[in-house]
């Protein structure tokens, strides 16, 4: 498995910008990768407005104002990413100007031609394909090996003093394909309550999408001194859930939770409410499959145990963009300006 510290040292410290839209998860995706290389990130904010917005991702950019291809002026780097409708203008323009000075990646499907980048990810449940993209069953992330140690070792004191088995309770809520109808509320609930009542130490967080109604009813179901739910308010005790978590439930619209989950190599239960769609479904079956989730069980049935090799996508796109640069700078030795 690749490791940053397995980079060459002169490569180590090179820039990489990273075209943002301001998204936490596009950016998580972007700094997974660029830490896995070694690389120091240079975050291009950006923030199309207007028609060029709505022209977004195969529209131009402006020419003035602050919105404006001034983001590109060089020195160009050596990399650079982008993730999200708005920034795809930015890597296309940089692409054209830049040359093969900068090796440009995009994540996720950005939607248009297969030149809008040098290589293109995306997860394996979407459909596209070609001789510049690559795949992998989840998402890249920040949570390394490295940062996962690192975590443990220093677990935040509400967590540490929770009885084991500790589950790491991830709850996202209704989105455009997942429902949460009343009985699903029910069930989750239920389901929690029976797990606190095991005696197990519970770490809840909910997210954006849950409901006021049904968060309140979780942190009324897993009151008491086996349960941690965060509240929103101080530092966010979520890496340290990741960290120490013997067991996951998820539910099963917070498909980035899972891929972060799942570089623990720790059981992963996903709840299912009503809906899902194809692209869903492509997913859990494919995580399943390989091992590292279950379906929750019922109220009051136990969680099994079992273990699978951990999944750091980060680490295998870093590698694959190793790869095909340094292929690159073999064939084109006086166009590429630096070899790794």
């Amino acid at each position: 498995m690749t490791r940053t510290d397995q980079f060459p040292a002169h490569f180590q410290g090179q820039t990489a910008w990273i075209f943002s839209d301001g998204k936490a998860g596009h950016d998580a995706q972007a700094l997974g990768v660029v830490e896995a290389l070694g690389l120091t990130p240079e975050i291009k904010r950006v923030d199309l407005t207007g028609i060029y917005k709505l022209m977004a991702p195969w529209g131009p950019l402006p020419t003035s104002g602050p919105d404006g291809a001034r983001l590109l002026d060089p020195p160009w780097p050596t990399f650079a990413f982008a993730t999200g409708r708005t920034t795809i203008p930015y890597i296309r323009a940089l692409r054209r100007r830049a040359g093969l000075e900068t090796y440009t990646v995009i994540l996720m499907d950005p939607r248009t031609g297969a030149n809008s980048a040098d290589l293109i990810w995306v997860p394996a449940h979407d459909k596209r394909r070609g001789p510049n993209v690559i795949s992998t069953l989840t998402a890249p992330h920040r949570y390394s090996s490295a940062r996962l140690r690192a975590l443990h070792a220093n677990a935040h004191p509400d967590v540490a003093a929770l009885p084991r088995p500790r589950i790491a309770c991830l709850i996202g809520g209704p989105n455009g394909d997942y429902r949460y109808s009343s009985a699903d509320e029910t069930r989750l609930v239920e389901t929690l309550g029976r797990l606190a009542d095991s005696g197990a130490g519970l770490m809840v967080t909910t997210s954006r999408r849950t409901p006021e109604h049904l968060a309140a009813r979780i942190r009324a179901s897993a009151a008491g001194e086996r349960a941690f739910f965060w509240d929103g308010k101080g530092q966010n005790p979520y890496p340290d859930f990741i960290a120490h978590a013997d067991k996951f439930v998820i539910t099963a619209d917070s498909v980035s939770m899972i891929c972060e989950a799942a570089a623990t190599g720790r059981p992963i239960f996903v709840f299912t409410p009503t809906g899902g769609s194809a692209k869903f479904d492509r997913f859990h079956a494919g995580i399943a499959s390989y091992g590292a989730t279950r379906p929750l069980p019922p109220p009051g049935e136990p969680l099994p145990s079992w273990s699978y090799e951990p999944l750091h996508s980060a680490e295998v796109i870093a590698a694959e963009i190793k790869r095909r640069w340094r292929k690159r700078a073999e064939l084109l030795p006086g166009l590429v300006k630096a070899k790794i």
